[in-house]
């Protein structure tokens, strides 16, 4: 809903110490994966699982990662006070490898150019989400990508309507080539992902086959598909036929069927769906085999038998009896919370675990016939009235979907969106369009942005075996790096400070660890604030200015692997490997 890595085996890695600088400022001396342990020390050796079918090739693109901590500001003693909860972490037993396709986002048609905004392209860079999805949730069933501004097919009525209400095509449909300021057209949305090192993932318009008035509609839509597919020549490997067709708010859900010309029924079933589905993916993958390219086509699934308050309790099961096999990919949406609740911060971070847990068990059974890789390609919070959406609670929960994301061996995700309208604070979108009632500099980036930037940044390649005792507020994913060290995610969902101890098996820590701290400020439980080691934005919203610059906090092994993670808070650690 439109709810508005080609690394080499790593080498030898080392740095020498910056002489000249200030004493709480040193240089990190990282260790190679390669180097043996202690004599006497029993260091059992990692297996890396098979990919499961909900990954399939998803995983294909999985790559090694190398940290390097180059500068780092010493502490040189552990938290004060008792230690109240204990992580273990088993090193030898892997999980997962990690997609990188799991850190996306969505783009959204009405922030503008991108390419044109310099800030915006340098965070979302930093970012790294690695895929991005186009052309935008609901407005995909919408979207002309080859037309200029007007420039419709003939066979598109002068007005649609969707959940009673009409639409006329002036204001109601969107066009790839309209070059406006504050629009995205489809050849910015490919220089966009060739600057950020992205790639794309494209949602195609399915609305078309059904609200077009030629004498085969489907076919007609199939083939602007399939010319996009041409257009493309290859850069895309992955489509989605459709947005949400099965929800009443989609564009050709309901259809006004005097104007329908192949016998079309005026309510959308997942058998026809499955039967469209077909069309397209024939035209597209023929289009494909033109431009010598092979793409993955994705079919539109439910992820509950409840979505937007409309029962859809048979869609996935009459989509399949229709495609059989046809798909590669299933895609899923979740906005996670209870809608337009105004959610507690416990009901928001209690979410991650649940639904992705529940999300999963639900679309692998109602496709264990034919399973395949699975992609959240939207996923957010949904809570509105405190501005739980642009919150340091949000970003939390973010960081807390990522690992559940990994554990629970999903394929592909995306987040939903990069930008979009502050509407009193109920805004989904990771940058301010600079519409905040309090002039903040248009594309700052909210805490969600903070949260997954570091989450990235510290958390390896491989998920590995991570448990928690002595507090019910802890959550923890571990992860090791090819380079030999470990990366740790500590969440806090509680209101009180926890002094937590790391017992690291099958593992030889090195000389040190690293670790950044990021909790809300002081102003709200759904504080639009993050600080990151202690330092926090200059105005009234976001994290610090020049967050690439921040260094991580370091202490010496010896003294413990030992930190405190704040209430609502989190701390995200790598431990250096001998």
């Amino acid at each position: 809903m439109n709810k508005h890595p080609n690394l080499i085996k790593p080498i030898l890695i080392s740095f020498l110490l910056f002489l000249g600088l200030q004493a709480c400022t040193k240089s990190a001396s990282l260790k190679p994966d390669d180097i043996k342990p202690d004599s006497g020390t029993v260091i059992t050796k990692p297996t890396d699982p098979a990919a499961v079918a909900t990954q399939g090739f998803f995983l294909d693109y999985w790559q090694p990662k190398s940290l390097v901590v180059p500068m780092f500001t010493d502490v040189e003693t552990v938290p004060a006070g008792a230690v109240d909860a204990t992580v273990t972490i088993d090193a030898e037993k892997v999980i997962t490898k990690v997609s990188p396709y799991l850190f996306g986002n969505n783009i959204n048609t009405f922030m503008g150019q991108v390419v044109t905004e310099p800030v915006l392209i340098k965070n979302l860079t930093n970012l790294a989400p690695n895929i991005i999805r186009a052309p935008g949730g609901s407005l995909s069933d919408l979207f002309f990508w080859s037309a200029v501004p007007g420039g419709k097919p003939s066979d598109v009525p002068a007005s649609i309507t969707v959940m009673g209400n009409k639409l006329g095509t002036d204001t109601a449909f969107w066009y790839g080539k309209n070059t406006a300021a504050w629009t995205l057209s489809v050849g910015n949305y490919y220089q966009t992902l060739q600057t950020t090192n992205s790639k794309g993932i494209i949602t195609i318009n399915y609305g078309y086959a059904r609200y077009g008035t030629s004498t085969h509609p489907d076919q007609a839509a199939a083939h602007m598909a399939a010319e996009w597919v041409r257009y493309d020549g290859g850069r895309t490997k992955f489509w989605e036929i459709g947005n949400e067709n099965y929800g009443i708010w989609e564009a050709g859900y309901k259809i006004d069927i005097t104007q329908n010309k192949d016998g079309q029924p005026e309510t959308l079933t997942g058998a026809l769906y499955g039967q469209h589905f077909k069309v397209f993916a024939d035209s597209m993958r023929k289009a494909a085999a033109e431009v010598h390219s092979t793409i993955k086509i994705g079919a539109v699934m439910t992820a509950s038998a409840v979505l937007g308050g409309t029962i859809i309790p048979n869609w996935n099961a009459d989509v399949l009896a229709a495609i059989n096999t046809y798909a590669d990919f299933y895609i899923v949406h979740n906005y996670y919370t209870p809608f337009a609740e105004n959610s507690t911060a416990a009901t928001i971070l209690n979410t991650p675990a649940t639904e992705t847990r529940n999300m999963m068990s639900y679309i692998q059974a109602s496709t264990s016939v034919t399973p395949k890789p699975i992609a959240l390609s939207e996923w957010n919070i949904q809570a509105t009235g405190n501005n739980q959406d642009v919150s340091n609670i949000a970003g939390l929960h973010a960081a807390m979907v990522l690992g559940e994301l990994v554990q629970n061996k999903y394929g592909e995700a995306s987040r939903w969106a990069l930008a979009g309208v502050w509407n009193k604070g109920d805004d989904m979108d990771m940058f301010t369009a600079g519409d905040e009632p309090e002039g903040t500099a248009k594309w700052s980036p909210r805490p969600a942005f903070f949260y997954m930037y570091y989450f990235q940044k510290y958390f390896g390649d491989r998920m590995v075996s991570s448990t928690v005792t002595g507090s019910t507020d802890l959550v923890s994913y571990a992860s090791t790096f090819t380079s030999g060290q470990a990366g740790v995610v500590l969440i806090n969902k509680g209101t009180a400070n926890h002094v937590v101890t790391l017992d690291m098996k099958n593992f030889k820590a090195g000389a040190r660890y690293y670790y950044y701290t990021l909790n809300g400020g002081a102003d709200a439980t759904f504080s639009r604030k993050v600080i990151v080691n202690g330092i926090g934005p200059s105005g009234v919203s976001g994290g610090p200015d020049d967050y690439t610059s921040v260094k991580p906090f370091s202490t010496n092994v010896v003294k413990g692997l030992k930190v405190n993670v704040p209430a609502y808070g989190a701390v995200f650690l790598a431990v250096e490997s001998k």
